[in-house]
């Protein structure tokens, strides 16, 4: 056989989750799904940073997307993600968990963050959700992704396959759950980064089956 060529585009699609401690089943969640996007792009998934880890402001400041989750209480270093990002006018989602007691700092935030909030239930609600959100975004910022046809029809087929009514709202002014350089299928491996595996396509089909079986 022959050799075979693979397109690689060097600069990754980089996406600042902003999610606190007490979230680590939806920022492992958040990491892998992803992945799962009928694309071939190289994304740069960021997470706030837990312990000593600073802040990366040059990921967040040109972050193609930044993705607010707010569980119980507002934990550092989530107060100062989300000033940066307001200010540098990145598109934010934010996403409220429900059924949680949110302490009182915690409601002051929801309710002083003057943003629209999407409540999710779990990990897998919140994936599908924001999967939905960057699968419009990568549709109408195609020709700056330098995404194919083919590429472009997978995803309006992927939109058109969830729940309209679940659609969040954008506004603009050791596991996955670590920041990354991820890979989708077909694409160049770097010198560094944790790479995650797309589930094969049979998986796909059967989980998207498990979504609309509800």
């Amino acid at each position: 056989m022959g050799a075979r060529t693979v397109a690689f585009r060097s600069t990754p699609v980089t996406v600042y989750i902003s999610a606190a401690s007490d979230l680590m089943a939806e920022r492992d969640a958040l990491a892998r799904a992803i992945v799962e996007l009928p694309v071939t792009l190289v994304w740069q998934i960021v997470q706030s940073p837990l312990g000593e880890t600073p802040l990366n402001r040059d990921a967040l400041q040109k972050a193609a997307l930044y993705v607010l989750v707010m569980g119980s209480d507002i934990r550092a270093p989530v107060g100062l993600e989300w000033h940066v990002a307001r200010r540098a006018g990145r598109p934010v989602v934010a996403f409220l968990k429900r059924g949680v007691s949110r302490t009182p700092a915690g409601q002051v935030f929801v309710q002083d963050a003057r943003v629209h909030w999407q409540p999710f239930a779990t990990p897998a609600d919140l994936s599908a959700q924001v999967q939905r959100v960057l699968a419009e975004h990568l549709v109408r910022q195609a020709n700056r992704y330098g995404l194919t046809p083919e590429e472009v029809g997978r995803l309006k087929a992927y939109i058109g396959a969830e729940d309209t009514s679940s659609s969040a709202q954008v506004e603009t002014d050791r596991s996955a759950g670590r920041s990354a350089v991820v890979l989708s299928q077909e694409r160049f491996l770097p010198s560094e980064g944790v790479v995650l595996e797309a589930p094969p396509e049979g998986k796909r089909e059967e989980r998207s089956g498990q979504k609309t079986a509800h």
